[in-house]
C-alpha cells in the first residue's frame, strides 16, 4: 500500500541534502524531502498525512499515520530558540486529523529577524530511503505530492 505524504506549506522543494542542518542533511532522523518557503510572510502548515498528533510544538509536529511509523514537520531550522514567537497552534496533540486540517499558523517575521533558516523538512520517521519517492526540485502547492511511501 503506498502512503502519500503532502506538503504541508507552498514553497519550492529542496533536497535534504541543502537543509542547513547536519541532522537533516544527512537524514540521521530519517529520510524525507524539505520544502522552501521564499518569500511568504505568514505560513498555514496543514498536516501533510492523516493520523494521530502524536508530538506537538510551536516549532515542529509529528503525526503518526501508521503504528509503526510517523511524519515530523519541522518549522525551519534552529527556531526552537523563538521560544515560540510567531507560532500560532491550531491543534492539540493527540487528536486525530486529517490530511490538510491546519496544525499551526507561521507569522515568518520573528524568524527571519533572529536570520533563522525557514526551510521546512518534512521527514518520515522509521523508514528506509529505499522505501521513499520524493518530489522533484521546482514549486509546491501546499497539499501537493511531496513523498510517496511504497
Amino acid at each position: 500500500m503506498t502512503v502519500t505524504i503532502a506538503a504541508p506549506i507552498a514553497g519550492t522543494v529542496i533536497p535534504l541534502t541543502e537543509v542547513p542542518d547536519p541532522v537533516f542533511a544527512k537524514a540521521l532522523v530519517g529520510p524525507g524531502a524539505a520544502v522552501d518557503p521564499g518569500d511568504a510572510a505568514t505560513l498555514r502548515v496543514t498536516a501533510p498525512v492523516s493520523g494521530k498528533l502524536t508530538s506537538l510544538k510551536p516549532h515542529a509536529f509529528v503525526i503518526s499515520h501508521r503504528p509503526d511509523q510517523g511524519v515530523l514537520v519541522h518549522l525551519g531550522i534552529d527556531t526552537v530558540h523563538l521560544k515560540g514567537a510567531g507560532f500560532m497552534l491550531r491543534a492539540e496533540a493527540g487528536q486525530q486529523v486529517e490530511a490538510g486540517d491546519e496544525i499551526i499558523v507561521w507569522d515568518l517575521e520573528a524568524a527571519r529577524e533572529a536570520e533563522k533558516s525557514l526551510v521546512v523538512p518534512v521527514i518520515v520517521l522509521d523508514a528506509d530511503v529505499e522505501e521513499l519517492s520524493v518530489a522533484e526540485e521546482g514549486p509546491i502547492d501546499a497539499g501537493g505530492v511531496l513523498i510517496r511511501i511504497s
